[in-house]
């Protein structure tokens, strides 16, 4: 027993209560389970055929660039049409055309069984072109 006049010291406690920090912990860990899923990159798909708008011109006509199913790339100008073309001679001419008419609409075409690395490639140089904006065709659904 304590005398009337003392009071007892308390020891200090070097404990350290975890239970919230558990708490925390579980609710952290759930939600990561169920997010990672949601992140997965570098999934295959097929992308899906659209219906769809067609997009106003304003009455100017668009240049056009198509990938075929080989790489091979084709512009919609001048008179080799039909002739394979290199992406240097593509970003000169998209260069020519844009220098005199800087509105022109300029669309790629690619095969739907075309490397996604050639469609990247040729948008890199339509950039590096000037090309600010680039559309991609498509074909409704049958």
């Amino acid at each position: 027993m304590n005398p009337i006049g003392r009071r007892s010291r308390k020891k200090p406690m070097a404990d350290i209560n975890v239970v919230p920090y558990i708490d925390v912990m579980l609710v952290l860990l759930i939600v990561f389970m169920v997010t990672a899923p949601m992140m997965t990159q570098g999934v295959k798909v097929e992308l899906p055929q659209l219906v769809n708008n067609p997009l106003d011109m304003d009455d100017s006509e668009p240049l056009v660039v198509s990938v075929t199913e080989k790489g091979d790339y084709y512009i919609d100008l001048g008179e080799k049409r039909d002739q394979a073309q290199s992406l240097e001679a593509i970003s000169d001419m998209v260069k020519k055309v844009l220098s005199s008419k800087p509105a022109t609409p300029v669309l790629v075409s690619g095969d739907k069984k075309v490397s996604y690395s050639s469609v990247i490639e040729l948008m890199a140089v339509l950039q590096r072109s000037g090309v600010s904006n680039v559309g991609l065709l498509t074909e409704p659904p049958q």
